[in-house]
């Protein structure tokens, strides 16, 4: 479904992403891990369009993404849910779901409303409550349920339990399971290493922008050494520092 090929990502003579290549198939997860600057948002950022690539191809369901707008890459089905939430804190939960209806057009939505409701109840019992008066975890479902409204083909989520009680970690990946035992495609980057690579089958390990690892997460998992030596602790711990990647070399 998903095919990256010698991508490079600059912002100006920062290369925060180089020779990154890598294929997801349909109803498949994949999870990028690193440490902060390692290149994992970049590298969502250029599949989405929020940043032109310098270099490389990628080809989303036999399409060439690469110089298309953002608008149109997520009208072939590609959703972000971004790090850092990005909500419309002044509009209700349902306008700020209905944002993300563009693939649907006018046909559809209230399908799309009824299954986002269902698998996230609580934004149905807060869908006239403003975005910006909910709590840090019903936000982060909510930026969820705004890129399922439009039945994406594949959904990225980066840092998804960033800034969360350990309580509303595990509800959101609860639903994101729901999601992939549904067969939905999902690429994964999660700053907890542990976390994201018993949810994804497959995980691919960065580390200044290239990819020094890849592989079946489970056996991933066993090779602390190997882990250790480009995530510190978080083979050991299960977590690594929380922090936000820094803007333009993440």
């Amino acid at each position: 479904m998903l095919c990256v090929k010698d991508l490079e990502v600059r912002y100006g003579g920062i290369v925060a992403a180089s020779g990154v290549s890598f294929e997801l198939k349909k109803g498949e997860s994949l999870s990028l891990i690193g440490p902060n600057g390692a290149g994992k948002t970049s590298t969502l950022r250029a599949i989405s369009g929020l940043v032109p690539p310098a270099h490389g191809e990628i080809t989303f369901d036999g399409k060439e993404l690469v110089n298309l707008p953002a608008y149109r890459i997520a009208r072939c089905g590609v959703a972000l849910v971004p790090e850092g939430r990005h909500l419309f804190g002044p509009l209700t939960v349902e306008e700020n779901l209905l944002l993300g209806r563009q693939r649907l057009g006018s046909h559809g939505v209230s399908d799309g409303l009824a299954m986002v409701f269902d698998m996230l109840p609580k934004l149905k019992e807060r869908r006239a409550q403003k975005a910006g008066s909910l709590s840090g975890g019903e936000q982060q479902m909510l930026v969820i349920g705004r890129a399922l409204i439009g039945q994406p083909k594949i959904i990225m989520l980066d840092e998804p339990s960033m800034g969360l009680a350990p309580q509303m970690v595990d509800l959101i990946f609860e639903v994101l399971a729901r999601l992939k035992s549904g067969g939905q495609t999902i690429l994964l980057v999660e700053q907890n290493a542990r976390l994201a690579m018993t949810f994804a089958e497959r995980t691919i390990v960065l580390s200044v922008g290239r990819i020094v690892m890849q592989g079946l997460s489970a056996d991933l998992l066993t090779q602390h050494e190997v882990i250790d030596a480009y995530l510190g602790s978080i083979a050991t711990e299960g977590s690594m520092d929380g922090g936000r990647e820094g803007h333009g070399t993440n």
